[in-house]
């Protein structure tokens, strides 16, 4: 059945959630600042939103509430098949945001799966059987690596963002990430897309940050999403309190950005879907 989901004022027809995995092999990036509070900026104008954590270190699930004694049922349970993805999933502080926790049980999850076939599908074939009508939006953290744990993301989902901090290095970083898409799509994902490139630690007193903007715009267009993620302590300190920025203060300059990026990033998908041929 087809969903609506009201997003000023026009509805968004969708026939299942849009998966969008959060990838970058550069680890301090904002790779999970990113998949915490853009789910919950979604959260907050009524979108449904599941984060799935990949990340064997589980700062996702921290920085959503959910302490280690309490992850009872993992990802790597979903990964293994002791687990379905609605078992595994548990809510959060955030209204309309649940989420799969990570454990550290997630680093040995390469050995465990090394005789499965479809060991770089698992998520995809629990994707398959969930219910589809559940969710606006899935968010998936991965790990800063490309590994296995990276690929099931990838060939799970339909779109990569990809935060990219505003430093030394961003684009070299980047070039290595697109020909890793461009192997899932010729092997594992052929319909696998950028939905978008979010420019993250971002200051606009900083030459490096200015000039990194300017190149990532000249070579990737409008694939870069127009807000910027400005470097800010309150997004920083939230996780360490067990919560969200936009929870911990919503008025900080980076809770402002993130509310923005869910904006800019609804109103990509409602251009997304009105382009989409019909039938």
């Amino acid at each position: 059945m087809t969903q609506q989901a009201e997003v000023g004022g026009e509805p968004i027809a969708r026939s299942g959630p849009r998966v969008m995995a959060l990838v970058n092999q550069k680890g301090g990036v904002g790779k999970t600042t990113t998949a915490i509070n853009l789910g919950t900026a979604l959260a907050a104008v009524g979108q449904r939103v599941l984060v799935l954590d990949l990340d064997p270190q589980g700062n996702a699930s921290t920085g959503l509430g959910v302490d280690v004694d309490s992850r009872g049922v993992s990802s790597f349970d979903v990964l293994l098949g002791e687990s379905t993805l609605q078992g595994a999933m548990t809510k959060t502080a955030v209204p309309g945001l649940s989420l799969v926790p990570a454990t550290m049980d997630l680093l040995g999850a390469e050995m465990e799966l090394s005789d499965n076939p479809r060991r770089l599908m698992r998520i995809r074939d629990e994707l398959a059987v969930m219910d589809q009508g559940a969710y606006d939006f899935i968010l998936i953290d991965c790990p800063p690596s490309l590994n296995l744990l990276t690929l099931n993301a990838m060939s799970a989902a339909q779109s990569i963002l990809v935060p990219l901090q505003c430093e030394f290095f961003a684009l070299e970083g980047l070039s290595q990430l697109l020909s890793t898409i461009e192997q899932v799509r010729g092997s594992l994902n052929p319909a696998l897309e950028i939905q978008g490139i979010v420019l993250t630690m971002h200051d606009p007193r900083n030459n490096l940050s200015r000039q990194v903007e300017e190149d990532v715009r000249t070579h990737f267009g409008d694939k870069v999403y127009k807000t910027l993620i400005p470097r800010n302590v309150r997004v920083s300190e939230a996780p360490s309190f067990g919560m969200p920025a936009l929870l911990y203060d919503h008025k900080c300059a980076g809770s402002q950005a993130y509310m923005k990026l869910a904006s800019e990033l609804i109103k990509k998908e409602q251009l997304r879907i009105q382009a989409r041929p019909a039938g």
